[in-house]
């Protein structure tokens, strides 16, 4: 069980994950060892202990803890756990905390991207979405609608931000990802034996409903960033070009939705693999 330390004062430099440390500073705390990142609210801190992470510290409101509360904290061993009131919280944070805690974790290597795709079908990829929340959200779809695993270009903003640990509800640590080594992403998962959808409007997009795209056994979809979409050169080098169907002249959807709305159609043949 945590050992339950009231905040005195805001400065201390314990304090410093929650309240002054950037999420890049975060990343690299414990340089050139894996650094830390911070989860907030008891699902998602739950989910991440599911998934095997460590908890280093914990800031949480002060109240009377409940049942499902008092588990989570039973699953965290002899670790710091600082309490305080929520407006004290909020002052020290900068945010009003989701349902009162957050918890300091160790992150842990990456997986390498062959092996998401050893046995993987479906596969998602994300080319410079800068967005946490986006990020957020399109792990969260592809947890939920049925895709493998979730690779990411360099420039992507990091899932383990907390925004983006929030939005995706802690799915994040339920589906594999992993970061690519370059940003030509389609050349790799070529060599890994995918065929490749770009989710792109041009004049060559088919529909997402395509039959010949849905019964392709391995297919990586890939999405571009929120502003410019997907970059000229991996529109070219794709095998297929798709698009969603679409109503009242609207041309395109945030990145987010538009994942969700693909995933759900290209992942309907591959519902009997669960």
């Amino acid at each position: 069980m945590p050992r339950m330390i009231p905040v005195t004062d805001l400065c201390a430099p314990e304090l410093d994950i929650y309240a002054r440390l950037s999420e890049t500073q975060l990343l690299r705390f414990y340089e050139p060892q894996n650094g830390l990142f911070i989860a907030e609210s008891p699902k998602v801190i739950e989910r991440a202990l599911d998934s095997g992470y460590l908890p280093v510290s914990m800031l949480l409101e002060e109240k009377p803890v409940d049942g499902h509360t008092r588990k989570i904290l039973e699953r965290c061993g002899d670790i710091p756990a600082y309490t305080a009131d929520s407006r004290v919280l909020a002052r020290l944070t900068g945010f009003h905390l989701t349902r009162g805690m957050l918890c300091a974790m160790r992150r842990r290597p990456l997986p390498a991207v062959r092996d998401i795709c050893a046995k993987a079908h479906r596969i998602a990829v994300l080319e410079h979405v800068m967005n946490p929340a986006n990020i957020g959200a399109v792990i969260r779809s592809a947890a939920a609608l049925g895709m493998d695993g979730v690779l990411l270009t360099p420039s992507c903003c990091d899932p383990l931000y907390r925004r983006a640990i929030r939005v995706s509800m802690g799915t994040v640590f339920q589906i594999p990802w992993t970061y690519l080594d370059q940003e030509a992403s389609v050349p790799v998962l070529r060599e890994l034996g995918f065929r490749t959808a770009a989710m792109a409007l041009c004049s060559q997009s088919v529909s997402i409903e395509d039959p010949v795209v849905m019964s392709e056994d391995k297919l990586a979809v890939i999405l571009g960033s929120e502003g410019d979409g997907l970059s000229a050169g991996t529109i070219e080098d794709c095998d297929y070009t798709l698009q969603i169907p679409m109503y009242h002249n609207v041309d395109s959807l945030n990145v987010a939705a538009a994942s969700a709305v693909a995933f759900w159609q290209l992942c309907k043949k591959q519902k009997d693999r669960f």
